[in-house]
């Protein structure tokens, strides 16, 4: 080896120790060294280094370890709510978009070992890459330190996020709450018309939902998935309003013919009352003939 590949080797080594010690920082867990570099290696990097160990077990571990402790959470925090509502919340916590965003948050994409192919297209920053990575961190959390600190981990990347969710409501899933308002209004089935533009590495989806034929609302994303669920949103707002509309509309006539049959009933009593007066003012002026009053012979 030369001097000049010796002294680029010991950079190299100094740069990813200086690297290392600023995630598990962010992390708040000191790893060996050797399982944060395998929870850090894509498998793009590892192919083209000669077949290297890749992350994929750690993520696997670690999608294990996350979804328990988020599973324990969910269902000790809301004692009331079904399976299916728990199932929901899991879903909006658990799903490589949310991972992403948490992988996002700790700069994630910095540090992963990436190959040439996926550094070239973004790879850094794509939601399956960092959504996998952070399993893998999870896991290799989860070997090292045990149980206790990768459920630490996880309460403090994602108990916010578990937060929010439970507010969410429709949100949970916005393709599963458009279906079930289609539904209840009667309308139909909603089914989503996908369209893609852009190169392979950089593709943009365009999703229209459509019910009965008639288009609610549309989405972008970077993904299928993430096009549908925005279309879905859409369309669930736009049918929301109008049903609310419709029974506002409804209520506010229920109300117009009930002030309007108050109003009948109270001219009625009114008249009524008004002849009544009229008669006892009639009788007390003696113009008014009353049973103990008989009519004079003529």
């Amino acid at each position: 080896m030369s001097e000049l590949a010796g002294d680029k080797k010991q950079a190299d080594n100094s740069n990813a120790a200086s690297s290392h010690t600023l995630l598990e920082g962010r992390l708040g867990y000191q790893l060996e060294t050797a399982l944060l570099v395998r929870a850090l290696t894509h498998r793009s990097y590892a192919y083209e280094n000669g077949g290297l160990p890749t992350n994929e077990r750690l993520e696997f571990l670690g999608d294990s370890v996350l979804g328990l402790v988020v599973t324990d959470t969910l269902y000790r925090t809301h004692p009331d709510l079904p399976e299916g509502q728990l199932a929901k919340l899991r879903a909006a916590v658990v799903n490589s978009r949310a991972l992403a965003e948490v992988g996002r948050g700790l700069e994630l994409g910095s540090f992963i070992r990436l190959g040439r192919g996926e550094e070239g297209t973004g790879g850094r920053d794509k939601a399956s890459i960092l959504a996998d990575t952070l399993e893998a961190v999870i896991g290799a959390v989860y070997l090292d330190q045990g149980l206790d600190a990768a459920s630490e981990l996880v309460h403090r990347l994602f108990d916010p996020l578990i937060e929010k969710s439970s507010n969410l409501g429709a949100g949970l899933d916005w393709k599963t709450s458009l279906q079930e308002l289609t539904a209840a209004e009667g309308l139909g089935v909603p089914e989503y018309l996908v369209s893609e533009t852009g190169p392979d590495h950089e593709k943009t989806f365009t999703a229209a939902a459509r019910v009965g034929g008639v288009s609610y609302g549309t989405g972008t994303g970077r993904s299928k998935k993430e096009a549908e669920q925005q279309a879905a949103e859409s369309a669930w707002r736009a049918i929301r309003a109008a049903a609310d509309e419709r029974v506002a509309a409804e209520a506010a006539a229920v109300a117009a013919a009930s002030a309007a049959a108050a109003a009948s009933v109270s001219t009625s009593v009114s008249t009524e009352d008004a002849i009544e007066d009229a008669t006892v003012d009639a009788v007390e002026d003696g113009g008014v003939p009353t049973p103990a009053d008989p009519t004079p012979d003529a």
